[in-house]
């Protein structure tokens, strides 16, 4: 694959010392020496491929389609790391910051991949399998019913709706994360402190309510 980078300024940062071989890379990458770009992708390719085979066993498709979606990964990855020379700053080795953006574009890719087949399905009687998420066993009968009850009614009452929908869709609905990235145009770390809000929120109507002990760590 042919890349032309961009124009780019002649120095990472001026107050840092880089690698060797980090300084080799910039260096010819910013030349546009084509040989360093096609030795930029086939690293990536090779990081992509590691992160699809260790995502397999949790996918519903692999063969061919996961071939393309390392492919896609790595040559989107390859002109992510050209385009962005002047971010890397040499706190790691620069092979070691370029592979981030391979793994960052096999999650976005396997989520539209899942998106483009399934979207996302939010099941009516998900509330009935709700696995004891909240320190009670389910085998508990009416207590647990009781619990669920308090649980929707504090879904509805103290989450924003953004919450809501993030909280129905991976803890009642086992939505993958990154299916729900590509719903939501965000990304892992923003869903994931929505969540934690989400569930700190809930714990804190359920014990107001009598519904759970407090957390003696912070009673």
């Amino acid at each position: 694959m042919d890349v032309i980078p961009g124009t780019f300024g002649a120095a990472s940062d001026p107050h840092h010392d880089l690698d060797p071989e980090s300084a080799t890379w910039l260096r010819e990458l910013r030349s546009g020496d084509q040989a360093a770009v096609r030795r930029l992708r086939d690293r990536l390719i090779r990081v992509a491929r590691a992160e699809v085979n260790r995502r397999a066993g949790q996918l519903p498709f692999g063969g061919v389609e996961l071939d393309d979606i390392a492919e896609q990964a790595a040559s989107d990855a390859t002109l992510a790391v050209l385009a962005k020379l002047d971010l890397f700053r040499g706190e790691s080795r620069f092979t070691t910051w370029a592979s981030k953006f391979a793994i960052l574009e096999v999650s976005s890719k396997v989520g539209r991949h899942f998106w483009r087949r399934d979207g996302v399905h939010l099941e009516p009687d998900a509330w009935e399998s709700l696995p004891g998420r909240f320190g009670l066993d389910p085998q508990r009968g009416s207590e647990w019913r009781e619990l669920v009850a308090a649980l929707r009614v504090a879904v509805d009452d103290v989450l924003s709706e953004r919450q809501r929908h993030i909280f129905e869709a991976i803890v009642l609905n086992a939505v993958p994360l990154d299916v729900l990235v590509v719903e939501l145009d965000s990304n892992r770390n923003a869903i994931y402190k929505a969540l934690f809000d989400a569930r700190g929120k809930l714990r804190a109507a359920l014990v107001a309510n009598g519904h759970m002990d407090p957390d003696p760590l912070h009673s």
